[in-house]
């Protein structure tokens, strides 16, 4: 049953059909994910409260290259957890990127993940050493916003010593995919927070360009 293109036409149709087949198919530790239109059917551990709203956030923005990483990501956590943290650190890259377009800024020289991010923490005032901050929260604020650049980088860093981006030699050691999660749940935290930071300050909900 091809359900989602059977009601691509109607989107409260399609919704009400996969929370149908979710409730099915809940028991045996599965869910059905749309992503840009397509359905993908992922472990529910996979998935879950920090993974749907990003999905649901960047489906409504049409940001186009993000959502193939999230695609990409979501059906290898199980089978390859090493191809799934790459597009984890991927994800993060083409918010960046993405935002960046949006905001009409250039992209940096240098276009990893910390220095993407480096690129966007100030336009978006989330520099860890801003000064605007109320005072009886100024640390606590701080803490979270040089965390979030913490997470990130942990993120490219597990691509570097553990993805798939730059190949596998003969004895590679495989992940947990537990860690594989870790990476996708902390990354769509992060690139979700990003967004609605640069939705808040541009006082908009819709991009004007695609990614």
């Amino acid at each position: 049953m091809d359900t989602p293109r059977d009601y691509l036409s109607a989107p409260e149709k399609a919704n009400a059909v996969r929370d149908h087949m979710n409730a099915a198919i809940e028991a045996d530790g599965l869910a059905v994910t749309l992503v840009g239109g397509k359905a993908h059917i992922v472990e529910r551990t996979g998935t879950g409260l920090i993974v749907e709203p990003f999905i649901s956030k960047i489906t409504k923005l049409d940001f186009d290259t993000v959502q193939i990483e999230i695609a990409r990501a979501l059906p290898s956590l199980a089978t390859d957890p090493e191809d799934a943290v790459t597009a984890a650190c991927s994800l993060i890259e083409a918010v960046c990127r993405s935002v960046l377009i949006e905001l009409g800024l250039p992209l940096p020289a240098k276009r990893d993940i910390d220095g993407l991010l480096r690129a966007i923490q100030e336009p978006l005032g989330l520099s860890p050493g801003r000064t605007d901050l109320p005072t009886e929260v100024e640390q606590d604020i701080r803490q979270i916003l040089g965390g979030l650049t913490s997470v990130t980088k942990g993120i490219g860093a597990l691509r570097t010593h553990a993805g798939d981006a730059h190949g596998r030699e003969r004895g590679f050691r495989r992940i947990d995919p537990r860690i594989a999660r870790l990476a996708l749940n902390s990354a769509s935290s992060a690139a979700l927070f990003l967004i609605e930071s640069w939705e808040r300050k541009q006082h908009r909900h819709l991009p004007k360009h695609s990614a």
